[in-house]
């Protein structure tokens, strides 16, 4: 007998639709898999034989062949062993074939027959609850026609598919949901309220309150939050720039439901969402090591997977001793910078995955990390003072507006009794810039300063005759590149933007140009 089942599977962080169809038919014992399928989808059949035999039902001495289609996609991963084993199931008769093709089906099986979580679920939902063009219409190539609504699943993923509007069974067992498709009355969809879920995850861990001293630091911070500034901080060992990369979530805007949506479903695909979670309501922060791979920082494989930039998106990169990643990683943040997103090229398809972040990064004076240090000699000469800051390309240093100093903490600070600002406090201010930002730049699709280009520049950076003098002398004494110019325009209309000012004036000029240690010659 033949049987089919719809299931979706993966590509980069969109699904697509899966048919797979069964065929029992007389001949030797053997199971057949065909489709594009890795080995993990191959492995698949064992199992689903020692499933299907724990579960007290009754496995097929014939030949078993299960096709996968469309069959040019190749398919990974062990989300399809249910769809696998309810076609067997079918196509022998031990359950209801009419009910199985009104379900998607997606799960992963243990020997003893229970469900296990899959990653993806959110993107597969989204699909089923947006159907994709391809899922629309008939092709010979194997595509399905039409998905059904419903999705059966594993019960660990419940909150993440509660995410979506797309009518959900989660079980635990194959042996409930062959009960379940023959009384499907037994049962009711999973819910849950999406606004409480989101409530419910979106708290931080931490706060600057925990921060003694280092005002100028959460200062230059604020500032680069205020109007979405990459920071490079700058400074000796123990001297906070981690716990200060580590906050700076907690002072962004909060996530929009829109974007939270967005963030989770990237995670998902990744296999990166905690099932105990459900949805992503804080700002992402990411943190890989100096040795990561170009690959694994900006997304790749044979069927490529989201990166660390991908990861970040909507939240903050943090790359802390940055001049030791390796100088392809750092070449490879360029592009994403600027777009906002990263195109991946294979033979047959490209993919696109979001890398909208705030890029915070971190790193020592010199190799030893104690030049400018009053507590600790530095052993390095000027020579390997400046081999050590070419690490760094001009064109990534281009990208990065703000760079600011983060001497060691002194013992009166450390401690202190008096209360520092909060993260709540810190946050309200750069809610209230955005705001004005978001009003001024309405028209000109982008939402923060940082975002504006030269033309941008001119028209909402204008400055008045003293404000004039003070650039046109900072820029011949200090030696400042014309590509700093722009740089000081725009973190002076952030500053302004604080202090609720039309116009920049001088003393927001000042304080920007405090803000380009490395084009103040900072490390001679």
């Amino acid at each position: 007998m033949l049987a089919k089942v719809f299931s979706l599977g993966l590509l980069g962080i969109e699904a697509y639709p899966v048919e797979i169809e069964v065929d029992v038919s007389k001949g030797l014992p053997a199971v057949m898999v065909v489709g594009l399928a890795d080995t993990s989808v191959r492995e698949s059949k064992e199992r689903v034989k020692s499933a299907i035999k724990n579960s007290g039902l009754q496995w097929p001495q014939e030949r078993i062949t299960v096709s996968l289609a469309p069959s040019d996609i190749k398919k990974e991963g062990a989300c399809f062993d249910l769809a696998i084993a309810l076609g067997i199931l079918s196509a022998t008769g031990q359950l209801n074939s009419e009910k199985l093709r009104e379900y998607c089906i997606l799960g992963e099986l243990s020997l003893d027959g229970s469900l296990r979580p899959v990653k993806g679920v959110l993107p597969i939902t989204m699909a089923l609850s947006n159907p994709l063009p391809s899922a629309q219409k008939d092709r010979s190539d194997g595509f399905i026609s039409r998905l059904p609504a419903n999705i059966i699943l594993p019960y660990p993923n419940a909150k993440e598919a509660a995410a979506s509007a797309v009518p959900a069974w989660p079980l635990q067992s194959l042996k409930e949901t062959v009960e379940f498709l023959n009384n499907p009355d037994m049962l009711k969809p999973f819910k849950m309220e999406l606004a409480g879920l989101f409530k419910e995850n979106s708290n931080y861990s931490v706060d600057f309150l925990e921060i003694k001293g280092q005002n100028q630091a959460k200062r230059a911070l604020e500032v680069a939050v205020s109007g979405g500034h990459n920071i490079l901080m700058i400074g000796p060992p123990g001297s906070g720039k981690t716990m200060l990369a580590k906050r700076t979530p907690t002072i962004m805007p909060d996530l929009t439901l829109e974007e939270a949506l967005e963030v989770t479903k990237i995670h998902s695909a990744s296999g990166e969402l905690s099932v105990k979670d459900g949805i992503i309501a804080t700002r992402p922060f990411r943190y890989p090591h100096h040795r990561i791979s170009d690959a694994a920082l900006i997304g790749g494989g044979s069927i490529p997977k989201p990166g660390e930039l991908s990861l970040a998106h909507q939240g903050v990169l943090f790359l802390d001793e940055l001049p030791e990643f390796r100088r392809d990683c750092l070449e490879a943040l360029r592009q994403p910078l600027e777009d906002g997103f990263i195109r991946i090229n294979r033979i047959n398809r490209s993919f696109s995955f979001p890398a909208s972040f705030m890029l915070v990064c971190a790193m020592n004076p010199c190799k030893c990390g104690h030049y400018h240090d009053l507590k600790s000699s530095c052993r390095c000469s000027t020579t390997q003072i400046h081999s050590y800051r070419s690490k760094i390309s001009g064109p990534l240093l281009d990208r990065i507006d703000i760079h600011i100093e983060v001497p060691a903490a002194r013992y009166q600070e450390l401690t202190s009794t008096v209360p520092a600002e909060s993260s709540a406090q810190i946050k309200e201010r750069v809610n209230k810039a955005r705001a004005i930002q978001r009003e001024r730049l309405k028209d000109q699709g982008i939402m923060c300063n940082a975002r504006m280009r030269h033309r941008q520049v001119r028209e909402f950076c204008a400055l008045g005759r003293e404000e004039n003098e003070l650039l046109k002398m900072v820029m011949s004494e200090l030696n400042f590149s014309a590509r700093a110019y722009d740089k000081i325009l725009k973190v002076s209309r952030t500053i302004a933007d604080l202090a609720g000012s039309g116009n920049i004036k001088t003393e927001h000029i000042s304080e920007a140009v405090q803000y380009r240690n490395l084009d103040r010659d900072f490390f001679v």
